[in-house]
Protein backbone atom coordinates (compact mmCIF):
# COMPACT_ATOMS: atom_id res chain seq x y z
CA UNK A 1 0.00 0.00 0.00
CA UNK A 2 1.52 3.30 -0.89
CA UNK A 3 0.57 6.67 1.05
CA UNK A 4 1.44 9.63 -0.04
CA UNK A 5 1.55 12.88 2.66
CA UNK A 6 1.15 16.30 -0.12
CA UNK A 7 2.75 19.30 0.76
CA UNK A 8 5.03 18.69 3.38
CA UNK A 9 7.45 22.13 2.57
CA UNK A 10 9.91 21.69 5.34
CA UNK A 11 10.38 17.77 4.60
CA UNK A 12 9.98 17.25 8.22
CA UNK A 13 6.94 14.48 8.63
CA UNK A 14 9.62 11.55 7.29
CA UNK A 15 11.63 12.36 10.70
CA UNK A 16 8.44 12.24 13.26
CA UNK A 17 8.38 9.60 15.99
CA UNK A 18 4.95 9.33 14.27
CA UNK A 19 6.01 7.47 11.52
CA UNK A 20 6.25 4.56 13.91
CA UNK A 21 2.28 4.23 13.73
CA UNK A 22 3.51 2.51 10.41
CA UNK A 23 5.97 -0.08 11.78
CA UNK A 24 4.82 -3.45 10.62
CA UNK A 25 2.63 -2.66 8.18
CA UNK A 26 2.87 -2.95 4.78
CA UNK A 27 3.05 0.25 3.86
CA UNK A 28 5.37 2.49 1.64
CA UNK A 29 5.49 6.36 2.72
CA UNK A 30 6.12 9.14 0.02
CA UNK A 31 6.01 12.86 0.54
CA UNK A 32 5.37 15.51 -1.41
CA UNK A 33 7.67 18.60 -0.30
CA UNK A 34 6.48 20.79 -3.41
CA UNK A 35 3.27 22.19 -3.42
CA UNK A 36 1.60 21.15 -7.40
CA UNK A 37 -1.12 23.47 -8.24
CA UNK A 38 -1.90 21.75 -11.53
CA UNK A 39 -4.48 19.16 -10.95
CA UNK A 40 -3.26 17.15 -14.16
CA UNK A 41 0.30 16.90 -12.62
CA UNK A 42 -0.72 16.42 -9.64
CA UNK A 43 -2.58 13.07 -10.75
CA UNK A 44 -0.40 12.02 -12.70
CA UNK A 45 2.12 12.25 -9.73
CA UNK A 46 -0.60 10.44 -7.52
CA UNK A 47 -1.53 7.92 -10.26
CA UNK A 48 -0.04 4.80 -7.91
CA UNK A 49 -1.24 6.30 -4.62
CA UNK A 50 -3.53 4.03 -2.30
CA UNK A 51 -3.50 6.53 0.55
CA UNK A 52 -3.50 10.42 0.66
CA UNK A 53 -2.31 11.82 3.83
CA UNK A 54 -2.98 15.90 3.36
CA UNK A 55 -1.75 18.49 5.80
CA UNK A 56 -4.95 20.38 6.70
CA UNK A 57 -6.28 22.68 3.88
CA UNK A 58 -2.84 23.22 1.59
CA UNK A 59 -4.01 20.85 -1.44
CA UNK A 60 -8.00 21.08 -2.83
CA UNK A 61 -9.01 17.39 -3.37
CA UNK A 62 -11.44 17.87 -5.64
CA UNK A 63 -13.86 15.56 -7.83
CA UNK A 64 -12.01 14.98 -10.82
CA UNK A 65 -9.01 14.07 -8.65
CA UNK A 66 -10.76 11.45 -6.97
CA UNK A 67 -12.47 10.13 -9.93
CA UNK A 68 -8.74 10.34 -11.96
CA UNK A 69 -7.05 8.18 -9.61
CA UNK A 70 -8.11 4.44 -9.57
CA UNK A 71 -6.01 3.14 -6.86
CA UNK A 72 -7.16 5.58 -4.41
CA UNK A 73 -9.20 3.67 -1.29
CA UNK A 74 -8.30 6.18 1.88
CA UNK A 75 -7.88 10.22 2.42
CA UNK A 76 -7.03 11.77 5.57
CA UNK A 77 -6.72 14.75 6.68
CA UNK A 78 -4.72 16.36 9.79
CA UNK A 79 -6.92 17.47 11.82
CA UNK A 80 -10.37 18.26 11.39
CA UNK A 81 -12.19 17.87 8.39
CA UNK A 82 -13.00 21.06 6.20
CA UNK A 83 -14.17 21.93 2.67
CA UNK A 84 -10.86 20.95 0.88
CA UNK A 85 -11.98 17.53 0.09
CA UNK A 86 -14.74 16.32 -2.02
CA UNK A 87 -16.95 13.82 0.34
CA UNK A 88 -19.67 13.08 -2.29
CA UNK A 89 -16.75 12.53 -5.20
CA UNK A 90 -15.40 10.34 -2.37
CA UNK A 91 -18.43 8.79 -1.68
CA UNK A 92 -19.64 7.63 -4.76
CA UNK A 93 -15.89 6.10 -5.15
CA UNK A 94 -16.44 4.54 -1.73
CA UNK A 95 -13.24 5.72 -0.61
CA UNK A 96 -12.85 6.25 3.42
CA UNK A 97 -12.35 9.59 4.36
CA UNK A 98 -11.22 10.54 8.00
CA UNK A 99 -10.09 13.19 10.34
CA UNK A 100 -8.45 14.31 13.25
CA UNK A 101 -8.99 16.61 16.61
CA UNK A 102 -7.80 20.11 16.28
CA UNK A 103 -5.08 21.74 18.77
CA UNK A 104 -5.58 25.18 20.33
CA UNK A 105 -2.61 25.43 21.49
CA UNK A 106 -0.83 26.08 19.08
CA UNK A 107 -2.94 29.07 17.04
CA UNK A 108 -3.31 30.94 20.39
CA UNK A 109 0.42 31.08 21.23
CA UNK A 110 1.19 32.11 17.58
CA UNK A 111 -1.80 35.13 17.88
CA UNK A 112 0.16 36.12 20.83
CA UNK A 113 3.10 36.03 18.88
CA UNK A 114 1.77 38.16 16.39
CA UNK A 115 0.23 40.46 18.89
CA UNK A 116 3.49 41.06 20.36
CA UNK A 117 5.18 41.22 16.93
CA UNK A 118 3.10 44.00 15.75
CA UNK A 119 2.27 46.22 18.99
CA UNK A 120 6.31 45.87 19.47
CA UNK A 121 7.60 46.38 15.98
CA UNK A 122 10.21 43.33 16.38
CA UNK A 123 10.29 42.53 12.87
CA UNK A 124 11.63 46.12 11.24
CA UNK A 125 13.64 46.29 14.65
CA UNK A 126 15.52 42.97 13.97
CA UNK A 127 16.11 43.56 9.97
CA UNK A 128 17.05 46.72 10.33
CA UNK A 129 19.34 45.41 12.96
CA UNK A 130 20.44 42.42 10.82
CA UNK A 131 21.89 45.35 8.68
CA UNK A 132 23.77 47.34 11.80
CA UNK A 133 21.22 49.93 12.39
CA UNK A 134 20.23 50.79 15.79
CA UNK A 135 17.15 51.25 17.63
CA UNK A 136 15.39 52.25 13.84
CA UNK A 137 12.50 50.59 11.93
CA UNK A 138 12.62 52.57 8.69
CA UNK A 139 15.11 53.80 6.24
CA UNK A 140 13.95 57.55 6.66
CA UNK A 141 13.19 59.08 10.38
CA UNK A 142 9.83 61.00 8.82
CA UNK A 143 8.62 57.36 8.39
CA UNK A 144 9.40 56.10 11.90
CA UNK A 145 7.36 55.30 15.35
CA UNK A 146 7.36 53.59 18.51
CA UNK A 147 5.58 50.33 19.81
CA UNK A 148 3.39 50.31 22.17
CA UNK A 149 2.51 48.34 25.41
CA UNK A 150 -0.64 46.30 25.88
CA UNK A 151 -1.27 46.61 29.44
CA UNK A 152 -4.52 48.62 30.18
CA UNK A 153 -5.71 48.35 26.20
CA UNK A 154 -8.64 47.04 24.86
CA UNK A 155 -8.78 43.63 23.36
CA UNK A 156 -11.45 42.42 21.08
CA UNK A 157 -11.72 38.90 20.29
CA UNK A 158 -14.35 37.86 17.99
CA UNK A 159 -15.71 34.37 18.85
CA UNK A 160 -15.22 33.01 22.07
CA UNK A 161 -14.21 29.52 21.83
CA UNK A 162 -11.60 27.02 22.19
CA UNK A 163 -8.97 28.99 20.68
CA UNK A 164 -10.87 32.57 21.70
CA UNK A 165 -11.30 31.89 25.17
CA UNK A 166 -7.28 31.11 25.51
CA UNK A 167 -6.76 34.13 23.94
CA UNK A 168 -9.03 36.09 25.97
CA UNK A 169 -7.21 34.83 29.05
CA UNK A 170 -4.03 35.61 27.99
CA UNK A 171 -5.20 39.03 27.34
CA UNK A 172 -7.03 39.72 31.01
CA UNK A 173 -3.15 38.20 32.11
CA UNK A 174 -1.89 40.70 30.54
CA UNK A 175 -4.22 43.84 31.93
CA UNK A 176 -6.04 43.92 29.09
CA UNK A 177 -9.47 45.05 29.02
CA UNK A 178 -11.07 41.81 27.45
CA UNK A 179 -14.56 42.36 24.97
CA UNK A 180 -15.98 40.02 23.05
CA UNK A 181 -18.42 39.77 20.05
CA UNK A 182 -19.72 36.76 18.42
CA UNK A 183 -22.87 34.21 18.46
CA UNK A 184 -25.28 33.70 21.69
CA UNK A 185 -22.47 30.76 23.07
CA UNK A 186 -19.80 33.71 22.73
CA UNK A 187 -22.08 35.49 24.77
CA UNK A 188 -22.57 32.88 27.30
CA UNK A 189 -18.64 32.05 27.22
CA UNK A 190 -18.11 35.99 27.55
CA UNK A 191 -20.85 35.94 30.68
CA UNK A 192 -19.03 32.67 32.57
CA UNK A 193 -15.39 34.31 32.32
CA UNK A 194 -16.50 37.85 33.28
CA UNK A 195 -15.90 39.50 29.89
CA UNK A 196 -17.67 42.19 28.28
CA UNK A 197 -20.24 41.39 25.72
CA UNK A 198 -21.13 43.86 22.31
CA UNK A 199 -23.63 42.52 20.52
CA UNK A 200 -23.56 45.40 18.01
CA UNK A 201 -20.33 44.63 15.40
CA UNK A 202 -19.89 48.31 14.50
CA UNK A 203 -19.78 49.46 18.44
CA UNK A 204 -17.68 46.42 19.03
CA UNK A 205 -15.24 47.40 16.56
CA UNK A 206 -14.72 50.95 17.21
CA UNK A 207 -13.80 50.34 20.98
CA UNK A 208 -10.97 48.40 20.17
CA UNK A 209 -6.84 48.74 20.24
CA UNK A 210 -6.47 44.94 19.10
CA UNK A 211 -8.91 43.20 17.17
CA UNK A 212 -8.47 39.09 16.91
CA UNK A 213 -10.60 36.64 14.98
CA UNK A 214 -11.12 33.24 16.04
CA UNK A 215 -14.56 32.38 13.90
CA UNK A 216 -15.28 29.13 12.38
CA UNK A 217 -15.51 28.99 8.60
CA UNK A 218 -18.80 28.26 6.77
CA UNK A 219 -20.74 29.69 4.43
CA UNK A 220 -22.39 32.07 6.88
CA UNK A 221 -19.43 33.63 7.59
CA UNK A 222 -17.45 33.62 4.48
CA UNK A 223 -16.92 37.53 3.65
CA UNK A 224 -18.23 38.10 6.73
CA UNK A 225 -16.41 41.48 7.43
CA UNK A 226 -16.50 44.12 4.85
CA UNK A 227 -13.97 47.50 4.36
CA UNK A 228 -17.32 49.29 6.00
CA UNK A 229 -16.69 47.41 9.28
CA UNK A 230 -13.03 47.77 9.34
CA UNK A 231 -12.97 51.37 8.83
CA UNK A 232 -14.68 51.90 11.63
CA UNK A 233 -11.72 50.96 13.19
CA UNK A 234 -9.71 53.31 15.32
CA UNK A 235 -6.54 54.38 13.38
CA UNK A 236 -4.02 53.30 15.91
CA UNK A 237 -5.94 50.04 16.10
CA UNK A 238 -4.24 46.39 15.45
CA UNK A 239 -5.92 43.37 13.11
CA UNK A 240 -4.83 39.97 13.70
CA UNK A 241 -6.13 37.01 11.86
CA UNK A 242 -4.53 33.46 12.62
CA UNK A 243 -8.29 31.39 11.47
CA UNK A 244 -9.43 32.17 8.00
CA UNK A 245 -8.73 34.67 5.37
CA UNK A 246 -12.01 34.44 3.83
CA UNK A 247 -13.55 35.75 6.78
CA UNK A 248 -12.63 39.13 5.41
CA UNK A 249 -14.24 40.32 2.10
CA UNK A 250 -11.52 40.04 -0.95
CA UNK A 251 -9.75 43.60 -0.90
CA UNK A 252 -11.38 44.88 1.91
CA UNK A 253 -8.19 44.97 4.72
CA UNK A 254 -6.15 46.67 1.82
CA UNK A 255 -8.58 49.01 1.12
CA UNK A 256 -9.47 49.70 4.63
CA UNK A 257 -5.55 50.20 5.44
CA UNK A 258 -5.21 52.60 2.76
CA UNK A 259 -8.52 54.34 4.37
CA UNK A 260 -6.19 54.82 7.44
CA UNK A 261 -8.12 52.25 9.45
CA UNK A 262 -7.42 50.29 11.49
CA UNK A 263 -3.61 51.05 11.23
CA UNK A 264 -1.97 47.84 11.35
CA UNK A 265 -2.48 44.24 10.83
CA UNK A 266 -0.74 40.67 11.28
CA UNK A 267 -1.87 37.95 9.19
CA UNK A 268 -0.77 34.27 9.25
CA UNK A 269 -3.73 33.51 6.48
CA UNK A 270 -4.26 33.96 3.05
CA UNK A 271 -6.85 33.25 0.45
CA UNK A 272 -5.13 30.60 -2.67
CA UNK A 273 -2.17 29.87 -0.02
CA UNK A 274 0.39 30.78 -0.97
CA UNK A 275 0.21 32.85 -3.82
CA UNK A 276 -2.32 34.72 -2.25
CA UNK A 277 0.02 36.47 0.24
CA UNK A 278 1.54 38.18 -2.46
CA UNK A 279 -0.64 41.44 -1.90
CA UNK A 280 0.07 42.12 1.89
CA UNK A 281 3.83 41.54 1.65
CA UNK A 282 6.45 43.96 2.08
CA UNK A 283 3.27 46.26 3.16
CA UNK A 284 4.52 48.62 5.47
CA UNK A 285 1.25 48.01 7.70
CA UNK A 286 1.07 44.50 8.22
CA UNK A 287 3.33 41.73 9.43
CA UNK A 288 3.23 39.03 7.44
CA UNK A 289 3.77 35.00 8.72
CA UNK A 290 3.55 31.69 6.42
CA UNK A 291 0.33 30.30 7.79
CA UNK A 292 2.34 28.77 10.35
CA UNK A 293 -0.87 28.47 13.37
CA UNK A 294 -0.55 24.81 13.53
CA UNK A 295 3.02 24.54 12.42
CA UNK A 296 5.21 23.13 15.14
CA UNK A 297 6.63 19.74 16.66
CA UNK A 298 4.02 19.10 19.14
CA UNK A 299 1.12 19.57 16.65
CA UNK A 300 2.69 17.69 13.55
CA UNK A 301 2.77 14.95 16.09
CA UNK A 302 -0.58 14.93 17.34
CA UNK A 303 -1.74 15.34 13.25
CA UNK A 304 0.38 12.19 12.18
CA UNK A 305 -0.06 10.14 14.69
CA UNK A 306 -3.78 10.13 14.60
CA UNK A 307 -3.37 10.29 10.90
CA UNK A 308 -0.93 7.40 10.49
CA UNK A 309 -2.90 5.31 13.28
CA UNK A 310 -6.11 5.83 10.48
CA UNK A 311 -3.80 4.80 7.46
CA UNK A 312 -2.46 1.74 9.82
CA UNK A 313 -5.69 -0.05 10.92
CA UNK A 314 -7.01 0.84 6.99
CA UNK A 315 -3.67 -1.17 5.83
CA UNK A 316 -4.59 -3.71 7.97
CA UNK A 317 -7.89 -4.32 7.22
CA UNK A 318 -6.86 -5.21 3.70
CA UNK A 319 -4.43 -7.64 4.88
CA UNK A 320 -7.36 -9.12 7.11
CA UNK A 321 -9.14 -8.95 3.77
CA UNK A 322 -11.95 -6.99 5.66
CA UNK A 323 -11.55 -3.81 4.07
CA UNK A 324 -12.41 -1.85 1.24
CA UNK A 325 -10.82 -3.12 -2.44
CA UNK A 326 -11.58 -0.19 -4.05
Amino acid sequence: MRATVLDDYQDVVPRLKATKELAGVSVTLHTLTERIADEDALIEVLRDTDCLVLIRERTQITARIVEALPRLKLVVQTGRLSGCIDLDACRKRGIEVQDGTGNPIAPTELTWALILGASRRLVPYAERLSLGIWQRTRSHLTDEGLGRTLHGRTLGVWSLGKIGSRVAAIGHAFGMRVVVHGRDQSREAAVNAGYEFIAERRQFLAQLDVLTLHLRFSAETRHLIGVEDLVTMRPDALLVNTSRAELLAPGALLAALARGRPGMAALDVFEEEPDGAAPYLNHPAILCTPHLGFVEQETYEAYFGEAFAHVRRFAESLQSGSGATG
